[in-house]
């Protein structure tokens, strides 16, 4: 552990010595919160918000320390809604000379659209109950997962950079190809909104012949329908941008409830006893957010110096389920290949050297003293 935590500080200060600067475009409630996070980590942050009056508030607050963009910011992040991210980044692109990256909830239309090799796709999976600037939290990050979707055109140098970022503010980083993340997340997150929205409207309705029926939804129901109180406008964003696989990702829940449906009309109750032992155990088995690693690795990764390949390593270990404590990238004098070293839980080390040996990579892996 010890050697575990020279490299998360080797990793902080290399970045930070460079990149002490940083743009965020749009202060709502994740804008506002890593304007925030970064503030108390010491960063100068610059920012601006199509409403003039909310950097003021971000200003009075001591959220940012200058009003508009540094044009050597060392990276630009770029948190307006959805719709409005691609000419946003553009123009980041073209102002500034650091990294550039988002925080859309869909990927795919962003990441076919911004080919410059300085930008990285990205999506905290972080949120409040709370709106706006008024909702920023400098902790809101920490132990939650943030989805890169770095493409072929990705720098690794940009990469790397984002992902360290990341970590400063206290996620963890996965990586997902734009397409596969808009699937995943139409799932996990677009959905239950939209499931949540509808169930809300039948209670609604009900109580409007019933006054009863709204005090009588207790823990269960508060809980299923509390991502309802979302704000309702960035939902028309998601929804136009994300509208195929949450197309998708309805039908499924359709068959799925039609399914029950003719379980309980039909009375069979074995099967219904085992679908519903089947869902307490898969949620019983939902991930946590990552604890601290106490039992770690070193993983060594022969890489090529082209676009992507660390970012696919990444990926990798996302698909395997494996969590990447830290890592760095370490440039041989040739310039022609370097190595990816990661820190990973001991216990899932082989299966990640698998995973890695399948793909035609060639890990080492060293246990830490």
């Amino acid at each position: 552990m010890h050697l575990l935590k020279r490299c998360r500080s080797r990793a902080k200060i290399r970045f930070s010595a460079v990149a002490a600067t940083v743009n965020v475009i749009g202060l709502g409630l994740i804008g506002g919160s890593i304007a925030s996070a970064l503030t108390k980590r010491g960063w100068r942050v610059y920012g601006e918000d199509a409403d003039s009056a909310v950097t003021q508030e971000a200003l009075s607050l001591g959220l940012l320390a200058y009003s508009g963009l540094d044009p050597d910011a060392a990276i630009t992040f770029v948190t307006t809604p959805a719709t409005a991210i691609p000419p946003v980044v553009h123009r980041a692109l073209a102002h500034t000379s650091g990294l550039v990256t988002d925080v859309g909830s869909v990927k795919g239309t962003i990441c076919s659209e911004v080919l410059d090799p300085r930008f990285v796709g990205g999506h905290p999976m972080a949120g409040s109950e709370l709106h706006g600037l008024s909702g920023s939290d400098p902790e809101l990050f920490v132990g939650a997962t943030w989805v890169l979707t770095p493409t072929k055109t990705t720098s690794d140098d940009a990469f790397r950079g984002v992902a360290e970022v990341v970590k400063i503010l206290g996620a963890e980083v996965m990586v997902l190809d734009p397409d596969r993340h808009d699937h995943l997340v139409a799932l996990v997150s677009h959905l239950p909104h939209l499931t949540a929205a509808t169930m809300m409207g039948i209670a609604s309705k009900e109580s409007e012949e019933n006054l009863a029926v709204l005090r009588l939804a207790a823990g269960g129901f508060r809980d299923m329908t509390r991502v309802a109180s979302g704000s309702a406008p960035i939902w028309i964003d998601i929804c136009r941008e994300n509208r195929q696989s949450i197309v998708g990702a309805l039908d499924e829940m359709i068959a799925g409830l039609s399914h029950m449906r003719e379980i309980v009309d039909r009375g069979r109750y074995d099967e219904l006893l085992s679908h519903l032992q089947r869902a307490r155990e898969a949620r019983a088995n939902l991930p946590g957010r990552i604890a601290v690693l106490s039992d770690v690795v070193e993983v060594r990764v022969p890489i090529s110096d082209r676009s992507g390949s660390a970012a696919e390593i990444f990926a990798i270990a996302a698909e395997l389920g494996v969590n990447i404590a830290n890592f760095e990238v370490a440039h041989s004098v040739e310039g022609s290949s370097g190595v990816l070293v990661l820190i990973v839980e001991a216990q899932a080390a082989e299966l990640f050297r698998g995973g890695l040996m399948a793909r035609g990579f060639r890990p080492a892996v060293q246990r830490l003293q």
